[in-house]
């Protein structure tokens, strides 16, 4: 990622402001409608998260996370909205560039989210994070249902990326592809 990419991103995170906290926890988009099906106990890895809204919303569940994200501000918000909502030591922040490859080698995890970041080229990262038995949750621009552009996945590229999981939900429509599946 450029480094203007990476202030730009700054920019955007300190305009929401301090004080203004960064939100509210949320799980990650995939997962809507199948909270049940995160555990409660275990490890976390939410890849490009933000503002830290997903990672503060699984520490809330019991996981311990390793939230990755290229922008000091995102981070920096996300831990003070885990002050204010997360048990504490739950989360570790990570700046890094999501360009230059998947910067955890500690394992693999039981739930590994990545929302609204798309590189293809961290496809097979991101399955080897996975535990058996794990979960992926990934939410990414598509071309479905939208006009299209470099940031945005082809019509079927999740599934065929993670072929060798168990889906247990996958849509694509309006702008937007979602995959949820399980580690075999």
């Amino acid at each position: 990622m450029a480094a203007s990419d990476r202030e730009d991103w700054d920019r955007r995170h300190r305009a929401v402001g301090a004080g203004a906290g960064a939100g509210a926890a949320l799980p990650p988009d995939a997962l809507r409608g199948r909270l049940e099906l995160v555990p409660e106990t275990g490890r976390a890895l939410d890849l490009a998260c933000g503002r830290g809204a997903v990672a503060v919303w699984l520490a809330g569940r019991g996981l311990d996370v390793v939230a990755v994200d290229v922008s000091p501000a995102g981070l920096a918000a996300g831990a003070e909205l885990a002050t204010a909502l997360a048990p504490p030591g739950r989360i570790r922040w990570v700046e890094a560039d999501l360009d230059d490859g998947c910067p955890t080698d500690d394992g693999v995890y039981d739930v590994v989210v990545c929302q609204r970041f798309r590189v293809p080229a961290l496809y097979p990262a991101l399955a080897a994070a996975v535990a058996p038995g794990g979960l992926l949750a990934i939410t990414v621009l598509s071309e479905v249902g939208d006009s299209g552009g470099r940031f945005r996945a082809a019509p079927g590229e999740l599934l065929a990326a993670f072929g060798g999981f168990e889906v247990l939900a996958h849509h694509e429509a309006d702008g937007e592809a979602h995959l949820l599946a399980r580690r075999p």
